[in-house]
């Protein structure tokens, strides 16, 4: 699982690659650690490379999303494939997140 993180005109970008799961979750949330003490930094989450995503890493990802949106941020998902949008779907986080 890889977890880059870059800044571009005052947006970061977080491209998540490889397989979310519980053997990989501390390691991901330890990486996106410094996004949740942002301030006015919006969040793109690229999820273009990302093939599986389980309940730890939906965890991370609500967790982000909960500190930004207190801090006025806003945090997009990106390049959601078929099978992790119904993951989406099925748990309700459709609802929650902006995705394009």
């Amino acid at each position: 699982m890889n977890t880059n993180i870059t800044e571009k005109d005052g947006k970061y970008i977080v491209s998540l690659e490889g397989e979310l799961d519980t053997a990989h979750a501390l390691e991901v949330e330890q990486a996106m650690q410094p996004l949740h003490e942002l301030s006015g930094k919006d969040i793109t989450i690229d999820c273009a490379h990302l093939d599986y995503i389980a309940s730890s890493g939906l965890r991370i990802l609500l967790a982000l999303l909960k500190s930004a949106k207190s801090k006025g941020n806003k945090v997009v998902l990106k390049n959601l494939n078929d099978e992790i949008k119904e993951v989406f779907k099925m748990t309700g986080f459709i609802d929650l997140f902006n995705i394009e």
